[in-house]
């Protein structure tokens, strides 16, 4: 859902990053995961894609969006789940990668949360504060952004790149003021924190994110069946989830199913749902997301989230059209 990145640092410029094998039908793919709480974790648990594929996949669990953009830079996985902050950054790095489907629309599922024993309760009590957040990801852009809407230098602050696991035992070590973060670690740091702005406080000011599904462009290329499947997968999912919220609550298979790939708690799982919005494939096809071309819903968001990363020099070039990275073919295959 939401777009642009914090800081983004050195990734490498891999441009074109693709074998024979690796763009060949091969019938077998590793699809780069995160610990995002969605519905479509129930399709993955039951392995729906390789039976309607007949793909084997291998699915690689990385703790952040810069970790799996610089995988599918060093053409180690070709498909993966990345926030908009990284995907920005991918483009602007030159990476050949385009924006298939809207994983998810973010909008209150990450939140800064502040310490109890810390005393912030403003963003402006951040000053001189330890906060952290993953580098390159969309929490990062929103924490950078909110601190630049509210007047804070982020230099007075400091801001420390750590993955979620980290950030969940710096918090329990109580080495943290602060935390820009998600699910299942945003819990956690909620039972003895204070929430300071949301995800969807910071789209209000005009940076929205999302979480979408990017692939290396060769490779969708020359595996599009595959890709039409995957999205359709992933479209049922949400669609049974918006239809049947009840199958998703507590004490639910689907529940646990989820909670399991992701390391969350089952009892977590309906209200971190909730917090999301899931975009239908119409929707998705449409100029409010993926079509459109430059003009497109994504496409904005993307080039929106750039102007903001050069400004604060975490860019240094910035593509003329961030339509040609987004392709919305598949969601369309996906809606018919």
């Amino acid at each position: 859902m939401k777009l642009i990145p914090r800081l983004l640092l050195s990734l490498p410029v891999i441009l074109g990053v693709a074998t024979g094998a690796a763009v060949a039908q091969t019938k077998e793919v590793t699809i780069a995961h995160q610990d995002m709480i969605v519905p479509f974790r129930v399709a993955q648990a039951a392995g729906a894609v390789e039976k309607a594929t007949g793909y084997k996949i291998s699915w690689k669990m990385f703790g952040g969006g810069g970790d799996v953009i610089k995988a599918m830079a060093s053409g180690q996985v070709p498909i993966g789940e990345v926030g908009s902050s990284p995907i920005t950054a991918a483009a602007a790095q030159g990476i050949d990668i385009q924006l298939i489907w809207i994983f998810d629309d973010i909008n209150n599922a990450e939140q800064l949360v502040a310490s109890n024993k810390s005393g912030v309760t403003t963003l402006a009590g951040l000053k001189g504060k330890k906060v952290a957040t993953p580098f390159v990801s969309t929490a990062h852009y929103q924490l950078l952004f909110a601190l630049n809407k509210a007047g804070v230098n982020p230099k007075e602050i400091q801001i420390l790149n750590l993955r979620p696991p980290e950030i969940a035992a710096a918090w329990e070590r109580g080495d943290l003021d602060a935390t820009f973060i998600w699910e299942p670690v945003l819990s956690k740091v909620k039972a003895d924190g204070k929430v300071i702005i949301s995800a969807a406080d910071v789209a209000k000011q005009g940076a929205p994110t999302f979480d979408g599904i990017i692939v290396n462009r060769a490779w969708a290329a020359a595996n599009k069946d595959f890709l039409v499947a995957y999205v359709k997968a992933m479209a049922a999912a949400d669609a049974d989830y918006k239809a049947n919220p009840a199958k998703y609550g507590k004490g639910s298979a689907n529940a646990a199913a989820i909670a399991k790939i992701v390391g969350a708690k089952p009892d977590d799982v309906p209200g971190v749902l909730a917090d999301y919005a899931f975009p239908s494939a119409a929707e998705q096809a449409s100029d409010k997301w993926l079509g459109g071309g430059a003009k497109g819903g994504a496409a904005q968001a993307l080039a929106n989230t750039a102007v903001f990363l050069k400004e604060q020099n975490r860019i240094t070039e910035m593509p003329a059209d961030f339509g040609k990275f987004v392709n919305p073919e598949f969601a369309a295959a996906a809606a018919k």
